[in-house]
């Protein structure tokens, strides 16, 4: 079953198109990567998804039902633009929120404390949010889109602002998430986020689907690369499209070389080549590209900017 469908999503702001004819489908129980540049229309979609924009055209389906007030109770956000309320404490902030979305004050209370101390917030539960430091509120929010037990949890670019320390608790807390059955989307534009996290993935650009697939069916969109040390040019070995050289010889003759594959070549057959034509190696290894590599390749220079993860 998909937790979220779209087909043929139109949103115009005037005379401009911020999502422009989007059609996919997110799975249940897996961890879907909505990915693009700044301005690729990422948010604009999921503010469609969770009726806070209504679509120009086309229709949306969020746990089969349209996006609205019936479907709310089922969901968990957890908005790019970060607001707590700063005097209120992380236990006070989630409880609050559990009831926003239906839940009884105590069971809030307990869920929210559960959640609290599954975070480790358990010494700053009754201090004021504005005592904590981002990582800590950025779990306080997390927790509170958390607290209903969400059957779809939605991102927006969740590693916003985060040092490396929190990025890596938070792709943890999505992939634990995962692993119990629940269904989370986010959105980024640092695509080794999504390369750790995503079971599938939509590429955007210009409010346009370039991409709908698993990680593997990305990457398989360009080549596999080789480097390999030899005394020969590899250039004639089969499958090879082209060649360079990584740096000098060294006093053996023995020379770095960048190996780009034909499409479809396989790395196994050059290695095989290599062997029955007696071409000497010292170093073989293959790289598969990266979905920053593809993103790029199927964008070209219409990519809107993308950030490489710190």
């Amino acid at each position: 079953m998909a937790v979220l469908k779209l087909e043929e999503v139109v949103k115009r702001f005037g005379d401009f198109t911020a999502v422009d004819e989007l059609s996919f489908s997110a799975p249940e129980g897996k961890v879907f990567g909505f990915l693009g540049g700044n301005g690729a229309g990422k948010t604009t979609t999921l503010r469609m998804v969770l009726d806070i924009l209504r679509p120009t055209s086309g229709r949306i389906e969020v746990l089969g039902r349209r996006p609205g007030p019936a479907v709310a109770p089922e969901l968990g956000f957890l908005p790019e633009e970060r607001g707590l309320y700063r005097k209120m404490t992380p236990l006070e902030t989630v409880t609050y929120f559990g009831q926003l979305k239906g839940m009884g004050g105590r069971q809030a209370a307990r869920a929210g404390a559960e959640l609290i101390e599954r975070f480790g917030l358990s010494q700053w539960a009754k201090q004021p949010v504005e005592r904590l430091s981002k990582g800590m509120a950025q779990k306080v929010q997390l927790a509170a889109a958390l607290v209903n037990g969400p059957r779809l949890l939605i991102l927006d670019e969740p590693f916003s602002g985060l040092d490396p320390v929190n990025q890596a608790v938070l792709e943890e807390t999505i992939l634990d998430l995962a692993r119990t059955g629940s269904s989370v989307i986010f959105s980024t534009h640092v695509m080794q986020h999504a390369e750790r996290l995503s079971d599938r993935l939509l590429l955007l650009s210009r409010g346009r689907k370039v991409f709908e697939g698993t990680p593997d069916q990305a990457r398989a969109r360009l080549p596999v690369k080789i480097t390999l040390s030899s005394r020969s040019d590899p250039s004639g070995l089969p499958g090879v499209r082209a060649v360079r050289p990584a740096g000098e010889a060294d006093a053996e003759g023995w020379r770095e070389w960048e190996v780009d594959l034909k499409r479809g070549a396989d790395p196994a057959e050059v290695l095989q080549a290599c062997m029955a034509g007696g071409v000497p190696l010292r170093r073989f290894e293959t790289r598969r590209a990266s979905l920053h590599e593809v993103f790029l390749h199927l964008v070209g220079d219409k990519a809107e900017p993308l950030e490489q993860a710190a």
